[in-house]
């Protein structure tokens, strides 16, 4: 594209979208700064669908550059967030070696995708954690699209996140805990139909004064036993929504845990930093500030971050902070 043509594109896009998109894409600015950017560009990108949505989405997939695998993650997570399949094609671009860019794809009910996702999810040389992921998206695909969807009554969650698989369908009598968290834990049933028990679990836990809140957590972390990584590490992301204190010492003990894989201690991590204004978190969480694994080391800097927003009582963790003394 000629220069010219650039300025002219570049000159109709929000100013403060460019701005986000130079803090996003640098490694010179910390990593708890451009993951504020993150955040704002994927509540911009989340708008109806126009010049700005789109530029929103190119600005986060720009960052795809970056070598944080930590950073990479979250890019694809905040893409499938938008429900805008114009960020179906950088999803598919970093398909082959990131499950999170398949869990997007599965979020966006992106049907085009569904063959790709079949085949990955059957081929024995894709990661297990790729398979397992391609696995649910299938399942969310089929199910989002399918008649029985239709005829499905789904309780209303306090959580704007489009999740893996949705809660199980409401039923006349209240969910029983146990039952959900035996399916939760039954390893014979789909990967999807476990996750359904999950979000099911998580909406009983919120708000945190509920009844069941408490046991829904004991039983989410039941959870962690399981010998899925990508199980466990969802557990942990879900612990991260819900921000309950019972959920702190299985979190600790997650992260604490050197031989437990780095994709679960870096959201354990993560949702610890969602309770950093419970005493002893920021705490636990300095204790990692040195880890061996980058991701983990990565994650703790902007779980302290997030203890510091919640500290402050700040509306908004993708606020962005003030700009950088030169």
């Amino acid at each position: 594209m000629a220069p010219a043509a650039t300025e002219a594109i570049s000159s109709t896009i929000d100013p403060t979208i460019l701005v986000l998109r130079k803090d996003l894409t640098s490694e010179h600015v910390p990593l708890a700064r451009r993951f504020r950017a993150l955040f704002s560009l994927k509540h911009l990108a989340s708008q109806s669908p126009g010049p700005q949505a789109t530029a929103a989405i190119e600005a986060i997939a720009a960052a795809f550059a970056s070598p944080s695998a930590l950073l990479k993650h979250e890019l694809a997570y905040c893409l499938g967030q938008t429900k805008n399949l114009v960020a179906v094609p950088f999803l598919r671009g970093v398909l082959e070696n990131r499950h999170e860019a398949a869990e997007a794809l599965g979020a966006l009910n992106d049907l085009s995708s569904l063959e790709l996702m079949k085949q990955m999810k059957d081929d024995k040389k894709e990661p297990v954690v790729v398979r397992e992921t391609c696995d649910i998206a299938v399942d969310r695909i089929q199910w989002a699209h399918s008649e029985s969807r239709k005829a499905e009554a789904l309780k209303s969650s306090d959580f704007a996140s489009i999740d893996p698989a949705p809660p199980m369908p409401l039923a006349t009598e209240t969910p029983s805990i146990p039952d959900l968290q035996n399916k939760l834990l039954d390893t014979s049933l789909p990967l999807f139909q476990r996750y359904r028990a999950m979000f099911a679990l998580r909406d009983l836990a919120s708000p945190p004064d509920l009844p069941t809140a408490e046991a829904a957590v004991h039983a989410l972390a039941s959870g962690f036993i399981d010998p899925s990584a990508l199980f466990r590490h969802e557990v942990a992301f879900v612990f991260g929504q819900l921000s309950h204190p019972a959920s702190i010492p299985a979190l600790f003990s997650v992260l604490e845990n050197s031989k437990e894989e780095s994709m679960v201690r870096h959201e354990a991590a993560e949702a610890l930093g969602s309770l950093g204004e419970e005493p002893g978190v920021e705490n636990m969480l300095r204790k990692f500030i040195d880890d061996p694994e980058q991701v983990v080391r990565e994650s703790v800097i902007v779980a302290l971050d997030m203890a510091e927003y919640e500290k402050n009582g700040e509306m908004e963790y993708a606020t962005i902070p003030e700009p950088l003394a030169a």
